[in-house]
């Protein structure tokens, strides 16, 4: 006798997305709980593709750069069977340790404390590094790029994704209707533009993605409203709330996400 299925929680349906089947096969609650911001598994879907197969087969050796609470590292070795470092500043690598076993990844990711300006890894000891928002932090100093780059193989990509501005404002600024919202961790935020003469003018890579996702905004207002509701952490709650009101009163003239990819010569 066949069993009948059970109809998806509300919770559930609300984040299965058609524009990440990956993504979505993830339990729901534990993305809400796990997540510091826009939802990692969502921008990473977006990203992996134009890495490249080569970057992702398995066995090979990614850094997770600011990795938050890991899931983006056992997306990773779930999903292409890849070595992960998940490196991350404000984790500690014991509390990411019980979330990585208990995904059937501790085999695959292993967790580090590392501070982004003081890796500890050998020189072209990676094929990959990914980096899913967080590299904004970090990442517009000039001199940065190529100190990340020479961790690569040659031939190894970097990929990033960040909150990003459609266009780089004129005049005002911040854009007026944004003023209520607007906080000095902004000022990091860039376009696809910037981005691109950012890496390019920096040597150490060849630039082969810096593109604006489309209707990035509709996906990070849906998350937020989620989160908003659905979290247990009060603070995350008030975030994302917040975040919600911008986002919806902003409607995308100004706010999403950017995708940035670049291969080491």
């Amino acid at each position: 006798m066949t069993e009948t299925a059970k109809a998806p929680d509300e919770l559930t349906s609300r984040l299965t997305h058609p524009r990440y089947p990956r993504s979505s096969r993830y339990d729901a609650r534990w993305a809400v709980e796990n997540q510091m911001g826009p939802h990692a598994l969502w921008l990473l879907e977006w990203l992996a593709p134009a890495l490249g197969p080569d970057q992702l087969q398995p066995g090979a050796r990614v850094l997770d750069l600011g990795c938050g609470r890991a899931m983006t590292s056992v997306f990773l070795a779930r999903e292409y069977g890849v070595q992960v470092t998940a490196a991350d500043l404000w984790v500690k690598p014991d509390e990411n340790a019980v979330r990585i076993a208990e995904a059937g990844v501790a085999d695959r990711v292993l967790p580090v404390h590392a501070e982004a300006h003081d890796l500890p890894f050998g020189e072209g000891g990676f094929d990959a590094i990914v980096s899913i928002d967080a590299y904004q932090y970090f990442g517009t100093d000039d001199l940065y790029l190529p100190t990340l780059t020479r961790l690569l193989k040659p031939g190894g990509r970097i990929g990033v994704v960040v909150p990003a501005l459609r266009e780089e404002p004129t005049g005002t600024e911040p854009p007026e209707h944004l003023k209520p919202w607007w906080e000095p961790d902004f000022w990091c935020f860039h376009s696809a533009g910037w981005w691109r003469r950012h890496w390019t003018r920096s040597g150490a890579v060849e630039v082969e993605a810096a593109d604006w996702q489309p209707d990035g905004w509709r996906d990070w207002l849906l998350w937020c409203e989620v989160v908003a509701e659905e979290s247990t952490d009060d603070f995350h709650v008030r975030m994302a709330g917040r975040c919600a009101e911008m986002l919806r009163v902003d409607r995308g003239r100004t706010l999403g996400f950017v995708r940035v990819v670049g291969r080491r010569p």
